[in-house]
């Protein structure tokens, strides 16, 4: 269900409202948080995603909702779904989705709210998700930041160990990443602006997909962007080039909601077991099992969940 859903979540999303609420109505989205029985949960097409997705949606069956699962793979389509109550829950990460909304709300070129503060990052977060009639849940002990690895010949070629070292050489970089990359800060802009890295493309094949590596292992490109908790890099003979001068910011891993379907303590409570134990290490092992064990989300997920005491 979760990938056959792609087409009909898109087909929802494109002929759905797309634009949040309206300036007549913005002022309703901070009434009394509902508590829809039936919840839609949300994925961003990657391994991490689906995983998070998966206990989110087994966590709240167990607090007896109703649950269903659909993958839009890019935040341009999802977050407006999210807004207009299409979809009811998403995992997002703090800094990552604050600037997003940051420059959704004031543009591109507005100064960035994410940072490496954790608290500073979520009351931002906060301050422009509940306009747009979201709560954004608290964050747990989870965090996971973009990372960008290139291949290890690549890394040993040219004495590369850094992000500024790569900088420095003055090496024209084909990046592999999404689409988004092309705007957003923490990405080629920040690499280019922080760094100095000749970002000559970005290859539109995704964050830290199959592909993406590929590109980078056969040489195609020069350099993916992926994620610390990334667990499949050695196998594509890839190495991290070091965040030295902090780029990435306090991506920890927080459930978004939308407050008229899924605002009430219910949601909340449930989803709020996982932030107890779930570590940015479990995250990385699980994705291992989904990406080089093969292993399907949904059953690592319950196993996780089982283990750790909170599925019955």
């Amino acid at each position: 269900m979760r990938r056959g859903a792609v087409t009909a979540a898109l087909l929802l999303l494109m002929t759905g409202c797309a634009t949040g609420p309206s300036l007549e109505t913005r002022g309703e989205v901070t009434g009394s948080p509902g508590d829809s029985r039936h919840l839609v949960v949300g994925s961003a097409g990657f391994t991490e995603s689906d995983l998070l997705a998966q206990m989110y949606a087994l966590l709240l069956n167990q607090a007896g909702y109703t649950t269903s699962l659909i993958t839009v793979a890019n935040r341009e389509l999802y977050e407006p779904a999210l807004e207009s109550g299409q979809i009811d829950v998403v995992p997002e990460y703090a800094a990552t989705f604050a600037d997003w909304l940051n420059a959704k709300v004031n543009g591109p070129d507005a100064p960035t709210v994410g940072s490496p503060d954790l608290d500073a990052t979520m009351k931002a977060l906060r301050r422009l998700a509940t306009p747009r009639g979201l709560t954004v849940l608290a964050p747990g002990r989870a965090v996971d930041q973009n990372a960008f690895a290139v291949s290890a010949s690549y890394a040993a070629k040219y004495h590369l160990k850094t992000l500024s070292d790569l900088g420095a050489s003055g090496l024209k970089v084909r990046l592999a990443a999404g689409d988004e990359c092309v705007r957003r800060p923490y990405c080629a802009p920040g690499l280019r602006k922080v760094y100095g890295i000749d970002i000559t493309a970005v290859d539109p094949k995704g964050v830290g997909t199959t592909q993406a590596k590929q590109a980078v292992q056969s040489g195609q490109d020069q350099m993916v962007l992926t994620t610390t908790t990334d667990a499949t890099l050695a196998e594509f003979d890839l190495v991290l080039l070091a965040d030295d001068r902090h780029l990435q910011n306090a991506d920890y891993v927080v459930p978004v909601v939308n407050r008229s379907r899924a605002g009430g303590p219910g949601p909340a409570e449930a989803l709020g077991r996982l932030n107890e134990v779930l570590t940015t290490a479990d995250l990385a092992a699980m994705n291992q099992q989904v990406d080089s064990w093969r292993r399907l989300p949904q059953d690592v997920a319950r196993t996780y969940l089982e283990d750790k005491g909170l599925l019955k």
